[in-house]
């Protein structure tokens, strides 16, 4: 078939240009789906072709099969958009493309790209409303958890993987709360994590799970359930952990050869709680001289001298504290270029900033799977960082550490 375009037609379509540059694209790309679908229907019927054995009209003797027409169907391709195909038959409904995948809306590309947008942070419903600009039709978000479910298997995998080739000393365990869609209700629920340092120094999450963080037989189970995957508990010398109801008891009997260091800055928090707004300042430098003191003997010698002069005032203050001390100063039965790190909780406490960051564009997280994945892949995006920075240790890259090495 000849088509003929006549010199009024192009100067009507070049004016229509002119003013609306984009148009040109647009047509670009009605051509470009409208080629590549006429492409995969070829395909498809050679396909067909060699699945019979015979090119459309030929004839064979005995053949028992033969073409039954076609049927349409549209198909998303990344960087193209959808493309209506028209998809042959057989008589005997035997034939099945391998082209165009059965059940599949759109290609493999597609739904890794928006894994990583919801990896990334960006809900299920979000994508569905960018999808027709991402890739030319718009998905439900239906599909689109659909998409994400695939990363379910590889997540479970990691959270449950053998522990027993992680030589672990320390652990620094929390709980973090999130919005989560249970059933038909939104509910706030925990999750428990816990981060590991190796004789190396190198840091890791060795696990996260949902469940009651005030609750000592949760945390207590938890533990457990670190050990069932190979922790060696008789190699973890000290946890770091807030004032958590219960938890240091069940850590320690769960850990017998491990101390316990109470989060500084938690037990800071707690004292200045009891304190009036004009001593506030006051009180925090004297205790941030105890908890920093060069020894444990001369922290305990400021610990007095507190003691002596604000016991009368803040009574209650002074009991928070004292009742708290001993734990505080745990670290300093170890390596003195790692007590920077084992004096808080911070540690954990960055990693759960980094998942309320990701998540808080969500607001609700979908439901326990997605929650774990989601917290899976900001745990391992951490653990890279960590990487470059062992515990306690200071990196040789540094030009201070240069400096002292001259």
């Amino acid at each position: 078939m000849r088509v003929e375009v006549s010199v009024p037609e192009i100067v009507t379509l070049f004016k229509e240009i002119q003013t609306q540059p984009e148009k040109v694209f647009e047509m670009i790309r009605l051509d470009v789906r409208e080629m590549v679908g006429k492409y995969l229907t070829e395909m498809m019927n050679a396909e067909l072709s060699h699945f019979l054995g015979r090119a459309p009209y030929e004839r064979k003797a005995e053949e028992s099969n033969h073409r039954n027409g076609s049927y349409k169907r549209k198909f998303t391709i990344k960087s193209i958009g959808e493309v209506s195909t028209k998809v042959p038959r057989d008589r005997k409904g035997e034939y099945q493309t391998a082209v165009i995948p059965r059940s599949q809306q759109y290609e493999n590309e597609i739904g890794h790209d928006l894994c990583l947008m919801f990896l990334g942070g960006v809900s299920t419903r979000t994508l569905s409303i960018m999808s027709r600009r991402l890739i030319g039709r718009k998905l439900s978000h239906t599909e689109v958890s659909q998409a994400t479910k695939e990363l379910a298997e590889a997540v479970e995998k990691w959270r449950n993987r053998d522990l027993s080739g992680e030589s672990i000393k320390y652990i620094f365990v929390d709980g973090v709360n999130f919005d989560m869609r249970m059933g038909n209700s939104i509910e706030t629920v925990p999750v428990l994590v816990a981060i590991g340092v190796s004789e190396s120094g190198a840091r890791l999450v060795l696990g996260m799970q949902i469940g009651d963080k005030e609750s000592a037989p949760t945390w207590r189970q938890y533990f457990k359930d670190l050990k069932g995957r190979g922790l060696d508990a008789g190699k973890v010398t000290l946890g770091i952990m807030d004032g958590l109801p219960g938890l240091e008891k069940v850590f320690k009997e769960e850990f017998p050869k491990a101390k316990v260091q109470r989060c500084q800055v938690h037990v800071a928090r707690n004292v200045l709680a009891k304190v009036p707004q004009k001593f506030k300042e006051s009180i925090g430098d004297e205790m941030r001289s105890i908890f920093y003191a060069s020894s444990k003997e001369k922290a305990m010698e400021l610990f007095g001298q507190f003691k002596g002069k604000w016991e009368n005032q803040l009574l209650s203050a002074v009991k928070c504290l004292e009742k708290s001390l001993d734990a505080c100063l745990t670290f300093f039965n170890f390596s003195e270029q790692e007590w920077i790190s084992l004096r808080t909780s911070n540690i954990i406490e960055r990693l759960n900033k980094e998942f309320k960051r990701r998540t808080k564009p969500m607001e609700i997280v979908a439901g326990e799977r997605s929650c774990y994945t989601l917290l899976a892949f900001i745990a391992l995006k951490m653990e890279l960082h960590w990487r470059s920075s062992p515990l306690g240790k200071v990196r040789k890259n540094l030009p201070l550490w240069n400096q002292f090495e001259a």
